[in-house]
């Protein structure tokens, strides 16, 4: 092909590739390479094609071979630098940057601007591969071009200065390049010579970068230094060069003078500056000032964190010997020190290991073992070896530092701390003679060293006795030791004890103790000292300066001793809150020091923060319990708190352990307390106990301190406290010497006189101590007073009253001159002015205006002042003085009082309201008697009964059990007011307290007995006869109203009562028909009537009582209880005509009170049972009780009626019973026995639920009624059926061989019951023996059983159930004598015979069938279940109907399960089985049916149609057994039928319900199958 047809295709490659056929194009491509080989076009063309089909292989070869071709050409590099940036291969990636090197040279000056590109992208390039080198030379070559092309100054100074910050990564490189370096530089000075103004902001910047360049150049130390000097000319307000200049000396150690001068410079211009101070701490360092070291170095490194400046923090402060502070220097040190600087890290274990070594302890010797191991070649070094010897010793490793002080000793004799180490040693094995040697040889091989001296004053000052009293050695070394090391602060502390304790110079001592002191101050020992010795010279300015300066340094939880120093001054001199703030900080420090504790608890209490002390206290107590200090200030908080109780119990824990006078001060003054809180609430007798344990504890501490007024004061006021009880309470124990007694005897039981007495010379046992106290004339003056006002004066006494109260005016006066301005001594002056025997009304008028006008706001006084113009009949003045008084203090009492006596007087309607207000605020004897007396008042006013003043005054307040309340107390103090104990009989008996009732109204005759008051006589006599007549004791009731003149309606109705009760009827009808002509009313006449009929009815004379009943309706003021007596006589005598009338004339009368609505329910009930309509009964009683929901009588009803007449719902009876429980507690008693019952008829057991079932709902009922026979025989029941069902259950009985001694029980409360519930008491008991026997034969004790039996017919008989009993054992016993025993028909013609002479008991009729089913007599079991079904019916006994079915159904099938044929069986299966199904949907009655379609057509639909409806849908309430039978039968059909799937259906309903035994069964059967 010749030249123009490869043109023509070069051409066609063009075109192609224009147009983007690019496989068109390599085809023109290789056709002109086919003629010409080496075409430039047509391999870039190629690789141009290939490149864009993505085959950069292929186009990289091509772009080569045209390069190869012709280098010098643009196009193949062009193409080849297209190729390696679109394609991502590492390869193309590494030779991309040649290739733009190869650009840029031939772009050269004719394209710069491409130029400039492609070196940018170099840049890039280098950057990221971190070829500093190179990235330099390509911005130097762009410099070049920029020059030549003379751009401006500005885009030069860009270029140097983006050069320098490109260029700068490169410092921090690992490996870094001189000729790099050079050129960042070259850069850098570049752009200096270019930026301008000089001085100026950009210029500025450019020399800190050029500085900060310098500074990471090691090699360019000098041309740092120039340029920092050079900057600092242009700019000295600059800090950044000087810190420049100062890091670089701290780091390379340069400490000239150039070095101070700087960091001098610095901190004039950055007072803070770290690095500064830093400087000037490693200067001090390194000339020997270790304090300003310290100080310099701390301040620096709070601004900054070197590791130099830790390594000199750590130096200085081992050098000032405080060890703990250097090793965490060295560890702060280690933890920021580089891993590069290898030699200061080994410096900074060295120093650790020294510092922790002689730190001390355990745990730093640790540290220093652990240091030791990091340090290389340590074993080569001895003085590290000896440090590590030292370590072991601090852990008391005295054998491991013994070897190494050997080995140290015979390597190197002459190393100085190698003798110390085994001076160490020495010491540590009681060896002081050896240890002064070695460490005499250790001061003679250094003898500058002052811890050598101080090891050798140590020793001579622990030990020896010459050395001990001779302690000139010890101080001579301390001054060596001092001398040659002035920092060592524990030298001066030694000094310190030598000059306090040796020297007995104090100035000399607090000096070296203050020095010890600045040079550690962590020494607490030292600090304490100095502060001590200051505090003792009275130089507490000093003192407080040097505590102030440790607790400003102090961290939480620190320098205890100080803070709690300047606390305990601060309690001293008053500042209690910063006390308190300072003891806190102390406790922080030490949480478990008692006395710090003890301190708060003083600093609260001086502050009046009583629960924060007690608190305080209590924990000191808690950590040293022997401290009685704690315990008494904690009982002293508590009695000023009010918690007198408390209190006395820790006065007791003090007292117990020493007889410690505050304690026995304290614990008489809060027994008296207690006491007197006591008789504020009358509860005498207790006060009395109490104030004689006073007496008892104040004279104990009197014996000890005769001296102290105050105790005998304490104890003349106990003995005078006496004063307010009954004197025949008054009766106190008191030791013989204070009751003038020889010592020897036991003590006596002084009378209320005496003990007053007592008071009295102890009153005056403290004026002789200190006569000028007025309050103790006052004290003694009311002890007259109270002596004056005793009943029974003291034997042999001969003041009499008024003399006694001529002494008590005679103190009150002595008090009043030594301070006549005190209230309380005016208003007792006249008290006891107005007193009995005086009777001074002016001077008492006086002294009350004068208590007035002393205090103003006096309402004891203004009360007086009314009672005395209360006195003087002055109704006027005497409202005004109370009114003021109440005004003053409306809860004072005494001046409501005065106020009631008042409205008493002018007949006020508000006097009972006074009254019971007085009774409300406190006990006062005058308000309780006053209020009592109203309310008794307005009970006996028949008048008012439905009036509202009587619903107010009597109900809504609450008045009778208020008023019985408060006269109980008054009863109790002032035992001879008649009046109060008749009124209180009163209250009780309203109150139903009958016991109470007949003991006041005994003691109230007692005391009449001696007073002329018939009324009253008469009155008392009369409620005395009532309240025997509510306890049942007739006859005593019968006299006591003889002895009084029955002129009273009430007197004669319950003496008829009593004479009937009694069995006096004759006499009882003699007194109704004389009350019936003293009855006023016709109601009066119809309650006579009434109970006269009811006489007349137990005397037999049935028509005199139906007369009397009838004569009662027709009267104008009917009453329903003649209508309920006339119903009752209707149902007794089975009259239901005469009954039913009754009734329904008593239901025209509406609604009655609580009572006769249950009546007439009773009634109602009792006549549908007496028509035989038992199912309505319970649908009467549960209306009876919608009708009334808040009549428990009526609920406690409907409990006991459901299981007579409708057992099914037994549980709804349980739960009416409950609520009777709830709402009554009087119904509840006995509605809890009637829901026990209905629990038992439901049979709740405890295996069904272990807290609500019969067992203990019985036991709960017995509990509460342990008199009625009933709950025992309902407990009897409730075991027997725990009993019945752990035998059903197969577990033992947990209750066996209770039977007769429950039977004994109800016995013994059978014979104490009334005559009128005899008969049912004597049916309860008959039935109580049938259960014992039943039990005993459950039990297997058939001979206990006979005996009983046998025993209870010698009693009676011709008792048929008794006798049905013992045939029904002996017929067991014959039967389980022998397995297959066949009885006699003799035999069992006695047994027809005795259950036919019990055809209404219930249970013979299926015991006989059992016995004739045991013979085989079929036949005859079935007429005798057929008469057991008969009885049932005609008792309309539902639940024993279906039982009786059941029965004969059962009895049936089983001649059809053994396969006796015939057709009658199965018929009478079917037939009792409806029947029964008819009655109740009963799941054992199906399962019969089933069962009987079973044995007849085992393999037929309907069969397994009826077990399926057993198992798979039970009936609710049905029973786990029948359904567990049905699975049974089932599985054995579908196993006939072989149904698997169906079988395996009813195993997972079977492993559902957990029924294990049929899932063993059905393996069973699939075994026998197989």
């Amino acid at each position: 092909m010749s030249s123009k047809e490869v043109k023509a295709a070069l051409k066609c490659a063009r075109e192609a590739i224009k147009n983007k056929e690019f496989k068109e194009a390599l085809k023109h491509c290789k056709a002109v390479l086919k003629l010409e080989k080496n075409n430039y076009n047509a391999w870039v063309f190629i690789g141009l094609a290939a490149c864009e089909l993505e085959q950069p292989d292929q186009s990289q070869t091509a772009y080569k071979k045209a390069v190869e071709l012709e280098p010098e050409q643009l196009l193949a590099w062009q193409g080849l630098a297209n190729l390696y940036e679109k394609t991502d291969q590492w390869d193309f990636k590494d030779e991309l940057p040649n290739v733009y090197q190869k650009l840029v040279e031939l772009y050269g000056s004719s394209e710069k601007n491409k130029c400039y590109e492609l070196i940018r992208k170099l840049s890039d390039i280098y950057q990221s591969d971190k070829e500093y080198l190179k990235l330099a030379k390509v911005w130097l070559q762009l410099l070049q071009l920029k020059e030549e092309e003379a751009v401006d100054k500005k885009e030069l100074l860009q270029l140097w200065q983006q050069m320098t910050h490109l260029l700068s990564e490169c410092l921090y490189e690992k490996e870094q390049d001189r000729e790099t370096q050079q050129h960042l530089l070259t850069a850098f000075e570049k752009a200096m010579v270019l930026t301008d103004p000089i001085p100026g902001e950009e210029h500025k910047k450019a020399s800190a970068d050029y500085i900060k360049c310098l500074s990471k150049l090691p090699d360019e130390e000098a041309k740092m230094k120039e340029a920092c000097e050079s900057m600092l000319s242009l700019y000295p307000n600059q800090s950044y060069p000087l810190e420049v200049l100062s890091s670089h000396y701290l780091r390379t150690g340069v400490q000239k003078e150039e070095a101070h001068s700087c960091f001098s410079r610095l901190l004039d211009l950055v007072p803070d500056s770290g690095l500064g101070h830093l400087g000037l701490g490693s200067k001090a360092l390194q000339e020997g000032r270790y304090k300003d070291a310290i100080k310099g170095l701390e301040q620096g490194l709070k601004k900054m964190n070197s590791s130099q400046g830790w390594c000199n923090l750590a130096e200085a402060q081992l050098k000032m010997h405080r060890y703990s502070d250097s090793a965490a220097s060295c560890s702060q040190a280690l933890a920021v020190c580089v891993s590069g600087d290898e030699e200061l890290r080994l410096k900074l274990l060295r120093v650790k290991l020294e510092a922790s070594v002689r730190s001390g302890g355990e745990e730093a010797a640790d540290q220093a073992l652990e240091t030791f191991s990091q340090l290389s070649d340590a074993e080569k070094d001895p003085n590290l070896v000896t440090f590590k010897g030292r370590a072991h010793l601090n852990k008391g490793q005295v054998d491991q530092a013994l070897k190494i002080s050997d080995y140290l000793v015979a390597s190197n004799p002459d190393l100085a701390q190698g003798l110390v180490l085994r001076g160490l040693t020495q010491i540590a094995q009681g060896q002081q003679q050896l240890a002064e040697e070695s460490f005499l040889k250790a001061t003679t091989q250094n003898p500058d060293c002052g811890e050598y001296y101080f090891l050798l004053g140590k020793l001579y000052w622990d030990v020896g006795e010459e050395t001990r009293k001779d302690r000139s050695k010890a101080h001579s070394h301390f001054l060596k030791a001092a001398k040659s090391d002035p920092h060592l602060g524990c030298a001066f502390r030694y000094l310190g004890h030598y000059y306090r304790e040796v020297a007995r110079d104090y100035g000399r001592a607090q000096g070296c103790f203050r020095k010890a002191f600045e040079l550690d101050g962590t020494d607490v020992e030292s600090g304490a000292a100095s502060v001590d010795l200051s505090m003792e010279k009275g130089d507490m300015d000093t003192a407080l300066a040097i505590l102030q300066s440790v607790v400003e340094k102090a961290t939480p939880g620190s320098a205890k001793w100080a803070w709690m120093r300047r606390g305990l001054y601060y309690l001293k001199v008053g500042e209690h809150q910063q006390a308190i703030a300072d003891l806190q900080a102390a406790l922080r420090a030490d949480p478990e020091d008692w006395v710090c504790w003890e301190c708060l608890g003083e600093a609260y209490l001086n502050r009046r923060s009583f629960t924060a002390a007690l608190k305080a206290f209590g924990k000191a107590h808690q950590l040293q319990p022997g401290s009685i200090y704690s315990v008494y200030q904690a009982a002293a908080i508590k009695q000023t708190l009010g918690k007198f109780k408390e209190a006395v119990a820790e006065y007791l824990q003090v007292t117990a352990q020493q007889e410690y006078v505050p304690a026995l001060k304290g614990l008489g003054e809060c027994q008296l307390s207690l006491a007197k809180s006591l008789m504020e609430d009358c509860r005498d007798g207790g006060a009395i106990d109490l104030i004689q344990q006073a007496i008892t504890n104040l004279f104990r501490a009197v014996e000890l301190r005769p001296d102290l007024s105050c105790l005998w004061k304490l104890l003349g006021d106990a003995c005078t406290a006496v004063s307010t009880v009954s004197p025949s309470r008054a009766q106190v124990l008191v030791p013989p010497l204070l009751a003038g007694l020889d010592p020897n005897t036991q003590g006596g039981t002084l009378t209320l006189a005496q003990i007053l007495r007592v008071g009295e010379r102890c009153y005056a046992r403290a004026l002789k101590l200190k006569s000028e106290v007025p309050s103790l004339w006052y004290d003694i003056g009311l002890n007259y007073y109270h002596q004056s006002t005793c009943p029974c004066p003291a034997v042999g006494d001969q003041n009499s009253p008024s003399l006694l109260l001529e002494k008590a005016q005679q103190c009150l006066k002595k008090a009043i001159m030594m301070d006549s301005g005190n209230h309380s001594y005016w208003n007792a002056l006249g008290v006891i002015s107005m007193s009995r025997g005086l009777e001074n009304f002016a001077l008492t008028q006086h002294c009350f205006i004068k208590s007035i006008q002393v205090e103003p706001n006096n309402v004891v006084a203004w009360t007086n002042l009314g009672t005395l113009y209360l006195k003087k009949d002055n109704i006027e003045l005497a409202h005004k003085a109370f009114k003021i008084a109440q005004s003053l203090e409306p809860l004072y009492v005494n001046c409501w009082i005065g106020q009631a006596l008042i409205a008493e007087r002018v007949g006020s309607y508000d006097t009972m309201d006074l009254f019971r207000h007085t009774t409300e605020l406190s006990t006062h004897m005058e308000g309780v008697k006053g209020y009592a007396y109203w309310v008794c008042s307005t009970l006996l006013d028949k008048s008012i009964r439905d009036t509202e003043l009587y619903r107010y005054n009597i109900v809504q307040m609450n008045a009778i059990s208020a008023a019985q309340v408060a006269l109980t107390k008054y009863t109790e103090r002032i035992q001879s007011d008649p009046d109060a104990f008749i009124m209180l009989g009163y209250l009780n008996e309203h109150l139903q307290l009958k016991r109470q009732a007949l003991q006041s109204y005994l003691r109230g005759l007692e005391l009449l007995q001696s007073k002329s008051s018939p009324d009253m006589l008469t009155f008392a006599l009369s409620s005395y006869g009532r309240a025997l007549c509510s306890l049942r004791r007739w006859d005593e009731a019968v006299k006591v109203y003889n002895s009084t003149p029955l002129q009273e309606l009430s007197d004669l109705s319950w003496l008829a009562l009593a004479y009937c009760r009694s069995g006096l009827l004759a006499e009882s009808i003699n007194s109704y028909e004389r009350a019936l002509a003293l009855a006023s009313s016709e109601k009066e006449k119809a309650y006579i009537l009434t109970a006269l009929a009811l006489l007349q009815h137990r005397q037999g004379n049935l028509d005199s009582a139906k007369t009397l009943l009838f004569k009662c309706s027709v009267l104008q003021e009917p009453i329903p209880e003649s209508l309920l007596c006339l119903c009752a006589l209707g149902l007794v005598h089975g009259d239901a005509t005469l009954a039913s009338a009754a009734l329904t004339e008593l239901l025209k009368q509406g609604s009655s009170s609580g009572s006769v609505v249950e009546q007439r329910c009773l009634l109602t009930c009792a006549l549908l049972a007496l028509q035989g309509d038992f199912s309505t009964v319970q649908r009467e009683a549960s209306r009876a009780v919608h009708s009334n929901p808040g009549n428990p009588s009526l609920w406690a009803l409907l409990s006991r009626l459901i299981p007579q007449y409708y057992p099914r719902k037994a549980n709804g009876g349980a739960m009416a019973g409950h609520v009777a429980c709830l709402s009554s507690m009087t119904q509840g008693k006995r509605a809890l026995l009637h829901s026990g019952v209905n629990q038992l008829a439901n049979g709740r057991h405890s295996g069904e639920d272990r807290h609500r079932n019969a067992l203990k709902t019985m036991q709960r009922a017995v509990l509460l009624c342990p008199d009625d026979p009933a709950a025992w025989a309902g407990l009897m029941a409730a075991c027997h059926t725990e009993n019945t069902s752990c035998y059903l259950s197969g577990s033992a009985p947990s209750r066996q061989g209770l039977e007769q001694i429950l039977m004994s029980v109800v016995s013994e409360k059978v014979s104490s019951v009334e005559e009128i519930e005899r008969p049912l008491a004597q049916s309860l008991e008959a039935w109580v023996l049938q259960q014992t026997v039943t039990g005993l034969m459950m039990g297997g004790k058939l001979e206990q059983a006979e005996a009983l039996c046998l025993q209870v017919l010698t009693v009676s008989p011709d008792h048929p159930a008794v006798l049905l009993s013992l045939r029904q054992v002996q017929c067991q016993r014959l039967l389980a004598a022998g397995c297959g025993t066949v009885l006699p028909d003799a035999v069992l013609e006695q047994l027809h015979n005795t259950v036919m002479a019990n055809p209404s008991n219930l249970g013979a009729w299926p015991w006989l069938a059992e016995v004739y089913r045991s013979q085989g007599l079929l036949v005859q079991a079935v007429m005798a279940l057929r008469q057991d079904l008969q009885l049932a019916s005609q008792c309309g006994m539902q639940s024993r109907q279906i039982a009786s079915l059941l029965r004969l159904a059962l009895l049936a099938l089983r001649p059809c399960m053994g396969g006796v044929t015939g057709n009658d069986w199965p018929q009478l299966v079917s037939e009792a089985t409806t029947e029964a199904l008819k009655l109740e949907s009963s799941p054992m009655a199906l399962l019969f049916q089933a069962l009987l379609q079973y044995v007849t057509k085992m393999t037929a639909r309907e069969t397994r149609r009826l077990l399926e409806r057993i198992v798979y849908f039970p009936s609710q309430g049905g029973l786990v057994t029948v359904m567990q039978v049905a699975s049974w039968y089932l599985l054995r059909h579908l196993h006939a039928k072989n149904d698997q799937e169906l079988i395996n259906v009813l195993l997972q309903h079977a492993k559902m319900n957990g029924d294990e035994r049929l899932l063993k069964f059905n393996l069973l059967l699939a075994s026998s199958s197989s």
